[in-house]
């Protein structure tokens, strides 16, 4: 028995070593290695404090915190893989070239041939940390509630002392806190948070800043005011007219301000008064305006709520003593005879059409500007162009003993009509010169 065992010895060898090769033929036929790449695999950097301690900071260079990593292994073994289960990292302590640190990758729990980086290295850039204070400017986003304006914002702190790489911290020109007042209508603190930019207005990303806020962060404190329309009232016992003329009017614009403030001090509040020192319209013959600032006349504690609002627009008319002075609108012009082919662009400067009526005191005193018709007759103006033409005023009946004192008249632009035919046929010749142009 024992000499049929080691009979044939070597045919016997041989037989076994084909055996397993056919083994491991049928194995990688049925099971081969193959390989697989993964793409965005996060890099993360171990053991950083070993530059941060030294107060330095580091800043990953051309996207190589993520990688593509090429794993082979068996097919069965690359199926049950996915993205989630490559963990890549580089070791702070490897850095060489202050530059450079190798990625190593495991995919814990599988067994593979290899697994390769693409790149094989973090690329990092290390400076020295620099600290700087900034204050912190506050925008509001949003709209307070109707009857409410924005009174003071203000952060809390005011200034926020910012810690990062210098090359970063240089580039800072402005901290911001943003926050959304829509809706508002009782004083509020705010949680805000704080926003990077540099001298272009460009954001700067916060990833490699800290400051010294901690968790409180900053806050906005922001005050609200009431709101309310205040009439205007002017002083016009100093406004006089020259010798022959009357003051026939004086009026201002706007009658009225809108203000901010304490809500009983608005309701105090019943007009506004501009005194008569302000105004200094004197021994005048023609009418004259005058602006005024209001600004000085407020109450303590309101504000204008448009700031630029403060302008008062005071205009005295006057008239001969027997007459009565009109501002006619040129917009109320009846047009005669215009040309069908033509049609009006413009009166002049726009400015209305001043008119002295005289007669009887008594007529003059039931005369309005509606019962005046007024009116200029084109018949003559053929052609495109500015025309100077007289404009024609006739009085009502009951002021038959009236009349115009002085000539009027307004300049007029005329434009050619463009009709529908016109706009085709212009469609018609673009379209024939495009087809040249292209031809």
């Amino acid at each position: 028995m024992k000499k049929s065992l080691t009979n044939n010895i070597g045919l016997k060898l041989l037989a076994f070593i084909f055996a397993f090769m056919l083994w491991l033929l049928v194995v990688n036929i049925d099971d081969p290695v193959g390989s697989k790449t993964f793409e965005n695999i996060p890099v993360t950097i171990e053991h950083s404090e070993v530059v941060t301690q030294d107060q330095r900071s580091y800043q990953v260079l051309d996207g190589t915190d993520t990688v593509s990593v090429s794993v082979s292994a068996t097919r069965s073994v690359l199926e049950k893989i996915s993205a989630e289960n490559i963990v890549a990292t580089a070791d702070m302590r490897e850095l060489y070239l202050e530059s450079q640190i190798p990625i190593e990758i495991t995919i814990p729990g599988y067994e593979f041939e290899s697994a390769t980086a693409s790149p094989r290295n973090v690329q990092v850039k290390i400076e020295q940390n620099k600290s700087d204070t900034f204050p912190i400017t506050v925008t509001t986003t949003g709209t307070v509630r109707d009857g409410y304006v924005l009174g003071t914002v203000q952060a809390d702190p005011e200034r926020v002392t910012v810690n990062g790489p210098e090359s970063v911290i240089d580039q800072i020109s402005k901290v911001v806190a943003e926050v959304n007042v829509s809706g508002l209508s009782s004083d509020s603190s705010i949680d805000a948070t704080l926003t990077y930019y540099d001298a272009d207005n460009n954001e700067i990303s916060a990833e490699q800043l800290a400051n010294n806020l901690g968790t409180t962060g900053v806050k906005v404190n922001v005050t609200l005011y009431h709101t309310a329309r205040i009439p205007v009232t002017v002083d016009t016992s100093g406004v006089t007219a020259a010798d022959g003329y009357i003051i026939s009017e004086v009026s201002w614009t706007p009658e009225e301000i809108q203000l901010a403030g304490e809500e009983d001090v608005l309701e105090a509040l019943k007009e506004i008064r501009i005194p008569a020192d302000a105004i200094d319209i004197t021994s005048i013959s023609q009418r004259t305006e005058k602006t005024v600032d209001i600004t000085p006349y407020l109450p303590e504690g309101t504000r204008l709520v448009d700031e630029n609002g403060n302008n008062i627009l005071v205009t005295a008319r006057v008239a001969k003593e027997g007459t009565k002075s009109f501002d006619i609108p040129v917009g109320s012009i009846t047009v005669n005879n215009l040309d069908d082919d033509l049609t009006i662009s413009g009166y002049g400067s726009g400015d209305d059409l001043e008119v002295h009526i005289g007669g009887p005191q008594a007529q003059l005193d039931s005369l309005e500007l509606g019962d005046l018709s007024v009116s200029i007759d084109l018949k003559s103006c053929t052609k495109a162009g500015e025309y100077e033409v007289p404009v024609t005023i006739t009085l009502p009946s009951d002021a038959s003993d009236c009349s115009v004192e002085t000539s009027v008249t307004v300049k007029v632009t005329l434009e050619q009509r463009t009709t529908a035919a016109d706009n085709n046929s212009n469609s018609a010749e673009e379209d024939t010169d495009n087809e040249s142009s292209g031809g």
